[in-house]
């Protein structure tokens, strides 16, 4: 064989072999995230406690993202944004978003946003709506309105804003269900959506219908198991019913671009059991 087909027969079997890699990392049509995030209310108790020592264990678990739920008073988890964001980053933690109230959206929302700036957030998620205020649609028209101000000031900022949900916005609400009104009247420019899984599932409804319906409006998700008791509660990722890898194969549908594991509740220590949805996590994106 002459040295040009040499070189062309190598070029060929690299090529080939690249190709048969990236389907290797691409079972469910995206590519393969070694980036599992968390979310730290999980591990709010450990946070209060020692939130150097807490942070050190997440990253020997292997975790790499991380969404926080620790912003009060222009600090993070009682530390100045600079120095939170320098600590993540020394541990190899990125912090691509962070969950707000509904009491940061009606506060001082600016410094909110400069801060978020700060540490990096690429989103903000209003993580929750206070009972009483979300029984009728006009309190989500009202909300709408507040989401989408809250929006153009991230917007500015070059963030995202985001909604978690539960499940009371799968409550009928006449017309229709709040879920589904808050997306298909909202600009998505302003305002997107972090989908809680288990909170989809305990309402009764399928994540992957609402990818369909849906597509490229829930770039965040929050994954999280249910046990399969009669009370449905909460468990470690792959310890539950959620069919995980049914729901992954629709990423690239639903617009995913970030993932966090949570669970609201754990009846393990919960970094035993953030470990274990780490590792049971890996074995399917």
């Amino acid at each position: 064989m002459t040295p040009l087909g040499t070189q062309n027969r190598r070029k060929f079997i690299r090529t080939s072999s690249a190709a048969a890699l990236g389907l290797a990392l691409a079972p469910y049509g995206f590519k393969k995230r070694k980036a599992i995030g968390l979310q730290l209310y999980t591990v709010r108790d450990q946070m209060k406690e020692d939130v150097k020592s807490t942070l050190q264990k997440l990253a020997q678990i292997g975790y790499s993202e991380l969404e926080t739920a620790g912003y009060s008073e222009g600090k993070i988890y009682d530390m100045a944004p600079k120095d939170f964001k320098a600590l993540v980053a020394d541990l190899g933690f990125t912090l691509p978003s962070g969950h707000y109230g509904p009491s940061h959206l009606q506060g001082d929302w600016e410094k909110a946003v400069e801060d978020a700036a700060t540490v990096g957030h690429k989103y903000m998620v209003c993580a929750w709506l206070p009972k009483g205020e979300r029984e009728t649609l006009d309190d989500f028209k009202r909300y709408l309105d507040l989401f989408h101000k809250s929006g153009e000031i991230c917007k500015k900022a070059g963030i995202q804003f985001a909604y978690h949900n539960h499940a009371f916005e799968f409550v009928d609400m006449g017309d229709e269900l709040a879920m589904d009104y808050l997306i298909k009247n909202s600009d998505k420019s302003l305002l997107q959506f972090e989908l809680d899984l288990f909170w989809v599932k305990k309402a009764g409804y399928d994540p992957v219908t609402y990818f369909h319906q849906y597509p490229g409006r829930f770039p965040l998700w929050h994954v999280k198991d249910m046990d399969n008791s009669p009370e449905k509660t909460f468990t470690e990722v792959g310890n539950g019913v959620i069919d995980f890898e049914k729901i992954f194969q629709e990423a690239s549908t639903s617009g995913l671009k970030h993932y966090f594991v949570e669970q609201d509740q754990c009846k393990r220590p919960p970094l035993e059991s953030v470990e274990i949805s780490f590792k049971n996590l890996s074995k399917i994106v």
